[in-house]
């Protein structure tokens, strides 16, 4: 089953661990890497792809934010977001689902252009700006409609002190990838 049709919003309203305590879910070793890793992904799989890597928009539009994400982001349940889903591919092959919340008031000055991405890579814009901070990383393992788990990880990122949330599920694929 495709990524985009096993993950639901209801996938992302989990409980999240904060990588400060022990890891009280043990990430599986071949994971570990991938999950803690405060670094830019999408260099990361545009060196492991050899350049062979694209953002593919899978949705993007005014949705409300799972209680989960709207409890991160200080939002009320009620509130709107741009929320993006898209899926980051490698050789062809998703590796891995990307879930972006962005309120409307992060929406405003230099920042209306995340409105505009397409088909362009949001953490490429997110390690560029020099406004930009990132809060503490966060995984959960995520259960699909067909009842497998996958592996995710979350975080605030911070834009001129604006926050938006990007959740990063890392698909089966991708330990494939040699």
């Amino acid at each position: 089953m495709p990524i985009k049709a096993a993950l639901t919003q209801q996938s992302f309203d989990t409980r999240w661990t904060s990588l400060r305590r022990p890891f009280e879910q043990a990430a599986p070793q071949a994971w570990r890497s991938w999950l803690t890793d405060a670094g830019s992904l999408t260099q990361r799989l545009v060196k492991l792809s050899k350049g062979n890597f694209r953002v593919e928009v899978i949705r993007q539009g005014w949705l409300r934010p799972t209680r989960s994400e709207a409890k991160a982001l200080g939002m009320t349940e009620r509130q709107f977001a741009l929320v993006r889903e898209v899926q980051l591919i490698g050789n062809d092959q998703p590796w891995v689902f990307a879930r972006s919340i962005i309120p409307a008031q992060t929406l405003t000055g230099s920042q209306r252009q995340l409105r505009m991405l397409g088909n362009r890579s949001l953490g490429t814009l997110l390690f560029t700006d020099p406004t930009m901070r990132r809060g503490p990383l966060q995984i959960s393992r995520l259960k699909t409609r067909d009842h497998h788990e996958v592996w995710a990880r979350r975080s605030i990122f911070y834009l001129s002190d604006k926050p938006l949330l990007v959740s990063e599920v890392f698909l089966p694929e991708l330990l494939k990838v040699k």
